[in-house]
């Protein structure tokens, strides 16, 4: 059985390994490496989008916080949901358009910078440290997701290995293909992960007996009101805590490795095509996650020492592991799509900060697309060593990093892309100062008003002040929007060259 499954493993690493030596061949520049030459098709675009986006956190982390707390956690997916379908309506099109007006800007930092007009570089150096400072815990994340999904499948691998073979696997497409194989592997994993969030719970289903009304009967004896959605482990659902779930959706306007989708559609008017599909997506994903994590816990009961974020991994196991180990196989590789589908896109970006945005932020530097590139890859592999190394550090909650990371990306970049393309009067002072307040505050609170915060626990220091309850992005976004606009008020308006670029850039319809 063993080799069943380790069979479906190799067909699949088969594939997305030769995706990324395909495009090794057809990437001749940066712009190609890092943004595909802005010539992706809706399709792949918006599927490469929310594939990208859920990470091993769809099917691991989201059904592990559901199983032990009740329907009350898919609030959370709902304000993703929410956020994804607005992020696509109201800022894909028109930042797909700006960014190309502003000296074809190839990174979200050299948007800013192009958009500010940040001769001295001091956007870049923010931007790509936040960058390369969160997404290498969001990359963690997926190694740790990946070390779980190794470890619990083929016993025999031990957690740390586990992790390291993830981390490999990643590394060697991205390193090879760049932008366009990471978007048409992303393509093919998203297929994956709806095939098998959709076929695992009704399988599950079927195998339980007596329909939903059996299991909802159940779940509410396990979990206390655990189907009420304004219910949670028992308690009433709070409104700090359904404002928290909510807020999830503001961090789409600041996810780099989501926004350069937006900037890499070949045609901005195919946004609305990309939206429709994307929304469609992620709505079937959230939500058959949610009858994964209910079913799963009439199905598997809650034995002692289970780890709930391994409820798929195990509903797998039981249903397909005896029968068809080879379906097994894949539905356990649909984990580890989400997991890599996420992980490239975030090497690949916080790559292009480092080549792109810190060593040459002036843009002085006139140097050879080739050599950028081979920096670049050269950076996917450092970051992926960190990463590997954070994974191994003990922190093994996915939800935890990635809530984290979430945060700090929504809170460091969304208000300061939503003031930058909506906004004539904002300006480069504004934006370095919202950067760095929605920066500072998500790591401070964290740290001091939310109990075992994800920053304190990582690097050994005291937290906990004052357990909020509040989730970090939410305070952090809105004192980071306010902070840009007060301050953008308070210093010179932008030029009229910004200003007519703004004009030009923003001109038509957009929605």
């Amino acid at each position: 059985m063993d080799m069943l499954v380790l069979l479906a493993f190799i067909i699949y690493f088969i594939v997305v390994l030769g995706v990324g030596f395909y495009f090794y061949n057809k990437t001749h520049n940066m712009s190609d490496y890092v943004l595909g030459g802005r010539d992706m098709n809706p399709y792949v675009t918006a599927m490469s989008a929310q594939a990208s986006d859920m990470s091993g956190w769809l099917l691991m982390g989201l059904p592990g916080s559901i199983y032990l707390f009740g329907m009350g956690q898919i609030w959370i997916g709902i304000g993703l949901a929410i956020g994804s379908y607005l992020a696509w309506l109201f800022v894909a099109k028109r930042l797909r358009k700006y960014s190309e007006k502003c000296n074809n800007s190839l990174t979200v930092p050299v948007f800013f910078s192009n958009r500010f007009r940040d001769d001295k570089g001091y956007i870049r150096v923010v931007t790509g440290v936040a960058i390369l400072f969160f997404f290498t815990i969001y990359v963690a994340s997926g190694f740790v997701a990946g070390g779980k999904l190794f470890n619990l499948v083929f016993s025999e691998i031990g957690y740390e290995l586990a992790v390291i073979i993830t981390g490999f696997i990643i590394v060697l497409y991205t390193f090879s293909g760049g932008f366009k194989a990471v978007c048409w592997t992303d393509f093919i994993q998203s297929i994956m992960m709806i095939i098998a969030v959709v076929v695992v719970p009704l399988v599950a289903l079927g195998e339980i007996g007596g329909g939903w009304d059996t299991v909802s009967s159940t779940f509410n004896s396990l979990v206390e009101n655990g189907t009420n959605l304004l219910w949670s482990g028992g308690e009433p659902i709070t409104a700090i805590v359904l404002l928290s779930c909510l807020a999830w959706g503001l961090g789409y306007v600041g996810m780099p490795h989501i926004l350069v989708r937006y900037m890499a559609i070949k045609n901005p008017e195919e946004v609305k095509v990309a939206r429709r599909i994307g929304t469609l997506w992620v709505v079937v994903a959230l939500a058959s996650v949610g009858f994964i994590a209910v079913i799963g816990r009439v199905y598997l009961g809650n034995p002692a020492g289970f780890d709930a974020e391994n409820v798929f991994i195990q509903m797998v196991s039981n249903l397909f592991g005896n029968s068809a180990p080879i379906i097994a196989g894949f539905l356990y590789a649909a984990i580890l799509a989400a997991i890599m589908s996420t992980a490239d896109s975030q090497l690949l970006v916080a790559a292009s900060a480092i080549t792109n945005d810190l060593y040459n932020k002036k843009g002085e530097k006139k140097i050879e697309d080739n050599r950028l590139m081979w920096m670049s890859r050269i950076c996917v592999a450092i970051i992926a060593v960190i990463g590997v190394l954070i994974a191994l550090s003990g922190n093994n909650n996915i939800m935890g990093l990635v809530s984290f990371a979430w945060a700090g990306f929504g809170a460091s970049f969304g208000p300061v892309m939503v003031l930058a393309l909506f906004w004539k009067r904002m300006n480069r002072q504004g934006a370095l100062a919202s950067m760095i307040v929605g920066f500072l505050t998500v790591i401070l609170w964290n740290t001091l008003f939310i109990s075992g915060g994800v920053f304190g626990n990582m690097f050994g220091i005291q937290t906990f002040v004052w357990d909020s309850g509040l989730y970090e992005l939410l305070p952090a976004f809105i004192l980071s929007l306010i902070v840009g606009v007060v301050v953008s008020r308070m210093t010179e308006e932008p030029t009229e060259d910004i200003k007519r670029e703004f004009d030009e850039a923003t001109a038509g319809k957009f929605y």
